[in-house]
């Protein structure tokens, strides 16, 4: 992998949701190093509760299916420039997302919590001064491109996610808001390690992968920070694959 690139958002303010941890955490102190004020969210009650040091970024603890506490936290941070939705998760662990509870749940945490927060930090994004435009960035998956079997319901809110990402290009373009989305491929997280020394589940994934690696955080943050930029201030609507190729690969 070459350096990182220089990006300077020193007049920004960006909330990350779920940016305790692996990929959140990745595109959250990319931001910081960038020069940006950087909120974050996680679902410990406060940042010490982590073992690892978040200083430098301003914790607020969330669950994100709580609508009530969504609205709350929009009160707290009257200025917002660029809002990652990156928090969610998928519910194969011991349960069935075929069973419709299981599948409204996953939903409402990796869907409909996009939007309620992009409709709660609306007025903030609104009165963005930012060059370029404010920016949602949404984070979907290959799930979003194919059918994975064991997570319906994660699929079907990263699908949902594209389509809300083009449905809020069309309409927020008139407030100065760009909405794109980053489809990403297998990362090495918190939420993959799991299955990381799974040859049997790795290994076809490798295969199909023409640049013949496992992403890392920093293979996500840096896509992030270019459709958050002044340089890619005619780019909505659009989401990118960041997957090493594995969508290509036929």
């Amino acid at each position: 992998m070459t350096g990182n690139p220089v990006f300077d958002f020193r007049q920004a303010t960006v909330l990350v949701t779920g940016g305790s941890n692996g990929i959140g955490e990745g595109i959250a102190r990319a931001f910081l190093a960038a020069g940006a004020t950087v909120h974050i969210t996680g679902r410990a009650a406060s940042a010490a509760d982590y073992d690892k040091d978040l200083s430098g970024l301003h914790y607020h603890s969330l669950e994100v299916s709580d609508n009530a506490a969504i609205d709350a936290l929009a009160t707290t941070i009257p200025a917002l420039d660029i809002l990652i939705n990156n928090a969610g998760a998928s519910l194969p662990g011991g349960r069935n997302e075929y069973e419709p509870d299981v599948f409204e749940e996953a939903i409402r945490i990796n869907l409909t919590s996009a939007y309620r927060l992009a409709h709660a930090f609306l007025p903030q994004l609104s009165a963005s001064e930012f060059p370029g435009g404010a920016s949602i960035i949404g984070l979907a998956s290959m799930s979003s491109l194919f059918g994975i079997e064991i997570v319906p319901a994660y699929g079907s809110a990263k699908t949902g996610l594209v389509g809300m990402t083009k449905a809020l290009a069309v309409a927020w373009a008139k407030h100065g808001i760009r909405a794109n989305a980053i489809a990403a491929g297998l990362i090495e997280s918190n939420m993959t390690s799991a299955m990381m020394g799974i040859e049997e589940m790795t290994a076809p994934m490798l295969a199909r992968t023409p640049l013949q690696r496992f992403g890392v955080p920093e293979d996500i943050a840096n896509p992030i920070l270019f459709l958050c930029s002044p340089a890619a201030s005619y780019i909505t609507g659009q989401t990118l694959a960041v997957d090493g190729g594995f969508s290509v690969q036929g």
